[in-house]
């Protein structure tokens, strides 16, 4: 078997998560307004700058954006027409047992624990700014996996704050307690 392929660095696969987002009508802005939705409750002095950093963290992991490609590229063939009946019509209606579009997005928001999973029941309920319009099932743009990626999005991104927000709280020494930063120490590792 003749492999000529090159695989992608972690760089360009984050910016093509990005552009693709982009390219589906995704801003990483209209996203931070879910998040601070989800969070301002909460922490009344957060800012849609504080959120977008948080949902900015949570695409360069790796996770999150095979589940946006995936997510992305899956709903690109249903509008090509490129996956066979029944399948096709169940993601074009978004059918409500479907599930799987709900199930991709899980991938996403075990990355922050189980107040992710909390935030997303919520935001995909109500659905609220951006993900009404991906909700809406009008006109040839299929959105079935996108909106509860960009959901799984921001309640991850909500969790990470949320996570962040308290460590600061908690923190009676800053030496001793830094705030939540995605590098977690394992058994028997050494800090770098």
């Amino acid at each position: 078997m003749n492999n000529d392929f090159t695989p992608m660095t972690e760089d360009e696969i984050h910016h093509i998560t990005l552009t693709w987002l982009k390219e589906r009508g995704v801003t990483l802005d209209a996203v931070a307004e879910l998040v601070y939705i989800l969070q301002h409750t909460y922490f009344p002095d957060i800012t849609l700058s504080e959120c977008l950093e948080h949902v900015q963290q949570v695409l360069t992991k790796r996770e999150v954006q095979n589940a946006v490609m995936t997510g992305i590229q899956l709903d690109r063939l249903a509008e090509q027409r490129l996956i066979k009946e029944p399948l096709l019509d169940i993601i074009r209606r978004d059918e409500g047992l479907y599930g799987i579009d709900e199930t991709l997005a899980t991938a996403i928001l075990n990355v922050y624990g189980s107040i992710g999973m909390t935030n997303f029941g919520y935001i995909d309920r109500v659905k609220p700014l951006i993900l009404s319009r991906l909700n809406n099932h009008q006109g040839s743009d299929i959105h079935t996996f996108l909106d509860d990626i960009v959901g799984a999005i921001a309640a991850a991104a909500a969790a990470r704050l949320s996570h962040n927000r308290k460590h600061q709280q908690e923190a009676p020494n800053p030496v001793m307690h830094t705030p939540f930063n995605d590098n977690f120490l394992f058994f028997g590792q050494k800090p770098h």
